[in-house]
């Protein structure tokens, strides 16, 4: 039913009967096409999420809860590889990392199942006071209705990590997918529907930003906004939000520096440093894209890092062996070779990449591409660029590694590298952003926080802090003295 929402537990089709075409990045393609989705069709998910929160879910126990996340794992497991498969046709990337991502967001799943069940313990938590004429109990109860709205690099993974937090603590979801990736947002409420969750509890509306996203941040009815994606559109939700002072938590961009010192290992900086940026095609929020290297290591590095990005194998990502699908999109794919060409517009020097493969005359391939010192006000040092393309530059001192690194609006991610323990610690502390790596770069763990500083968001998801996002704390506070209270009635 991929042509269709998923609303109140049916699949239906669009109020205004629109639809959109889904293109495989690698072919330049149609494959598929799905609904577009509009206000009249979020106003009818909303309202559907209302009835289910105010009619039954949000009155669950953790335990039935945990049960309903468990199985939608179940759900998804059994099918991963086709789901593997869908991703890459939808995004792009290799299929080993598609694997990986479906793999994390059953695990994502998984994790919050066991989350639910403790949240049962947590209620009615009593707090001790200082007077004892009073006793006080502590509940965790859930926000309401989520609007979420997902980017398109990592699709259901994406998706995992909203709705399930979101399930957890009693909330009901309406999810908006990015227009560029929506199959795997489908079948996550094709695996709702397989296990009977409730009607109205998860709720999938298709479309595009301006015509599904805009009214899901603006309806009355949404109590909380979680949105991934660019800065700009963080900032029109939060001025959304603000009307109606709805809670919301962002995640946004990042430039990400990634700080090499003299003494570390070169080979295993250079397969770090490719990881960091290369993933997914370089398309993530949290890409180490500002590589800082000691002089003392410099040109040994650069060297073996140009090497090894030329030997890296391009192409449509359910060949064997690809390690660099194509870019999601002929948009993103003009976007990142414009900054290619301002990049050599403003003097870096280009070391490797930058172009398409000559063995590839379709699908928005580019290879990787390396750009040497930059200058400190260029747009490739200063913007995010989501591709696959690096910027190198060189520094003498802990002090000055330090200033380069912060000096950037955005603070979502870092990482450092070196033999020396307790500089790498005394610099992960300094470093401003709320990710920080060490001897590695972008390993992501479902129990650990995850968010950013500065302009790169509001809030934290994964880990119990995700759980936190869809709660409201209660006091509940009672006189349980024999004594009148005797303030005005003597």
């Amino acid at each position: 039913m991929r042509d269709h929402l998923y609303i109140n537990g049916q699949w239906v089709s669009p109020d205004l009967g629109g639809y959109l075409d889904v293109i495989d990045p690698a072919t330049e393609q149609v494959f598929e096409r799905v609904a577009a989705g509009t206000e009249e069709d979020i106003d009818h998910a909303v309202r559907a999420a209302r009835r289910a929160f105010d009619n039954g879910w949000s009155q669950t126990r953790g335990q039935e809860r945990g049960q309903w996340l468990d199985a939608l794992a179940d759900e998804l497991e059994r099918s991963q590889p086709a789901l593997a498969e869908l991703e890459v046709r939808d995004n792009g990337k290799p299929l080993p990392e598609a694997l990986w991502d479906v793999g994390d967001a059953i695990g994502c799943f998984r994790y919050y199942a066991g989350l639910a069940r403790e949240l049962d313990a947590r209620q009615d938590q009593p707090l001790a006071l200082p007077d004892a004429r009073f006793r006080c109990r502590i509940r965790h109860e859930p926000i309401g209705v989520a609007g979420q709205i997902i980017p398109w690099n990592y699709p259901l993974l994406m998706a995992a990590w909203k709705v399930a937090p979101a399930l957890a603590a009693g909330a009901t979801v309406v999810l908006k997918p990015s227009e560029l990736t929506p199959l795997t947002a489908l079948e996550l409420a094709g695996a709702a529907d397989r296990i009977g969750l409730p009607p109205g509890v998860l709720n999938v509306v298709t479309g595009l930003g301006a015509e599904a996203g805009s009214p899901l941040t603006e309806h009355p009815g949404v109590d909380k906004l979680a949105f991934t994606g660019s800065v700009p559109t963080g900032a029109k939700i939060m001025s959304a939000a603000a009307r109606d002072i709805k809670n919301i938590s962002l995640e946004l961009g990042g430039k990400s520096a990634f700080i090499v010192f003299d003494d570390a290992d070169v080979e295993a900086a250079v397969e770090w440093i490719l990881f960091g940026i290369f993933w997914n095609q370089g398309q993530v929020c949290s890409a180490t894209s500002r590589l800082l290297v000691q002089d003392g290591i410099a040109p040994r590095l650069i060297e073996r890092l140009v090497d090894e990005t030329r030997k890296i194998t391009l192409g449509p990502g359910l060949e064997p062996g690809v390690l660099l699908g194509p870019l999601v999109s002929q948009g993103q794919y003009d976007k990142v070779l414009g900054f290619v060409d301002q990049g050599l517009a403003s003097g870096a020097r280009l070391l490797t990449g930058g172009k398409r493969p000559a063995h590839l005359d379709k699908g928005y391939f580019m290879e990787p591409a390396i750009f040497d010192e930059p200058a400190h006000n260029s747009i490739l040092w200063r913007e995010e660029v989501f591709g696959p393309l690096l910027c190198v530059k060189r520094f003498k001192t802990e002090e000055q590694a330090l200033q380069m690194a912060n000096a950037s609006r955005f603070g979502l991610a870092a990482a450092v590298m070196s033999a020396d323990p307790q500089r790498s610690t005394r610099v992960a502390n300094q470093l401003r952003a709320g990710i920080v790596w060490v001897n590695c770069s972008q390993p992501t763990f479902v129990e650990a926080p995850w968010g950013g500083m500065k302009h790169s968001g509001i809030g934290r998801e994964l880990g119990e802090w995700g759980l936190h996002n869809y709660l409201e704390v209660k006091q509940v506070t009672e006189y349980v003295s024999e004594e009148p209270w005797g303030w005005y009635l003597k």
